[in-house]
């Protein structure tokens, strides 16, 4: 016969030299979800990545390193394909995403730069091009691909971008913090360009954008479209936040549970 359980068990005494008031803690996310192996991501991901940098090296090849490398098309393209490509790296070996802040800085960019060249650039007189007015018309294949890269650049990498974070990718811990903090960039970018173009002498490629020449449109102006740039770059990453925090997971969309609901018997 077992001893009855007691109602009321005694208070334990305290272990000297230990603390007995514990902070509370969350389990990891790989012990609720573990994560598993994705090839068909890692693969999308690595031809993204391998896309991006096609891109940008034909550009490199027709307009010089120093004048394309300067624009902040070419560098949120360069960080998309360093970050998709890691991500590809982790997706097929089943390790856990990278941090929602580097991923989600990454497609703001990239998304930014294309807005800004469908809206600014897009039908600028003369006819904008990374690599500026000076470069001349390549034919046959390189003609092709000097054809093909702008469109890559501009449209095609930030779609499959889009794409990625909304089917292949789960929703990321960003908070409000980070949209404030994905402005230091893009805001040292534009004070940069702004400080070169003005050491260097007048001429067409003086500024890598139209609406930074100040000999053209006057300092107010400049000054006035840069600052609603930067408040249309905030603005787009906390809808960018805001929608991954609303949008469902893709990747528990499908997931078993490992058990069934069935009507009772009888």
């Amino acid at each position: 016969m077992t001893a009855p359980i007691p109602r009321d068990i005694p208070d334990l005494p305290v272990i000297p030299g230990r603390r007995t008031n514990l902070t509370p803690s969350s389990p990891p996310a790989g012990a609720v979800a573990p994560p598993v192996r994705r090839p068909l991501t890692a693969v999308y991901r690595l031809f993204l990545a391998l896309a991006a940098l096609a891109a940008v090296t034909v550009e490199i090849l027709l307009g010089g390193p120093a004048r394309v490398l300067s624009h902040f098309t070419i560098q949120s393209t360069l960080l998309l394909a360093a970050v998709t490509l890691a991500s590809a790296g982790r997706a097929w070996t089943a390790r856990r995403p990278l941090p929602g802040a580097l991923t989600g800085a990454a497609l703001l960019y990239v998304v930014a730069a294309a807005l800004l060249h469908h809206v600014l650039l897009a039908d600028a007189a003369p006819a904008y091009m990374v690599t500026g007015p000076a470069a001349a018309d390549p034919t046959g294949t390189a003609g092709t691909l000097a054809a093909l890269a702008p469109p890559a650049l501009h449209t095609l990498l930030p779609v499959a971008a889009v794409l990625d974070r909304l089917l292949l990718s789960p929703p990321a811990r960003i908070r409000l913090v980070h949209a404030a903090a994905w402005l230091l960039y893009p805001t040292a970018h534009l004070v940069l360009v702004l400080a070169i173009g003005g050491l260097l002498p007048a001429g067409p490629t003086r500024y890598l954008y139209p609406f930074q020449d100040p000999g053209r449109h006057g300092h107010p102006y400049v000054l006035g479209v840069s600052l609603l740039l930067l408040l249309a770059l905030y603005c787009l990453a906390l809808a960018l936040i805001a929608l991954d925090r609303t949008r469902p997971d893709p990747l528990r969309l499908g997931a078993k549970t490992g058990f069934r609901l069935r009507p009772p018997v009888g």
